[in-house]
């Protein structure tokens, strides 16, 4: 059995690192602080195709696996867990 990531998966993995650290790690304070929703964050994050992560792509989804969804999911965890829920 192989337990070793996929190219794929360790490319939304990168993607989504990427992206916490530079677009949802320097706001999340702030927003929690406000109690406001990242609106700019969602989009961003729609626009890269991640909101439907793990939907077939005849439905308008990213058509990933589950592990690549997860993977994503724990990325954004990592810097703020409403961020990480609103994906979920």
């Amino acid at each position: 059995m192989d337990l070793d990531l996929t190219d794929e998966q360790r490319d939304v993995q990168r993607l989504v690192r990427d992206f916490a650290d530079g677009e949802v790690r320097p706001v999340a304070e702030e927003l929690d602080r406000e109690k406001r929703f990242p609106y700019e964050i969602v989009r961003k994050l729609g626009e890269l195709g991640l909101m439907g992560i793990p939907y077939p792509q005849e439905h308008g989804g990213g058509g990933a696996d589950t592990l690549s969804y997860a993977l994503a999911i724990e990325e954004l965890a990592r810097v703020d867990s409403s961020v990480a829920i609103t994906v979920a």
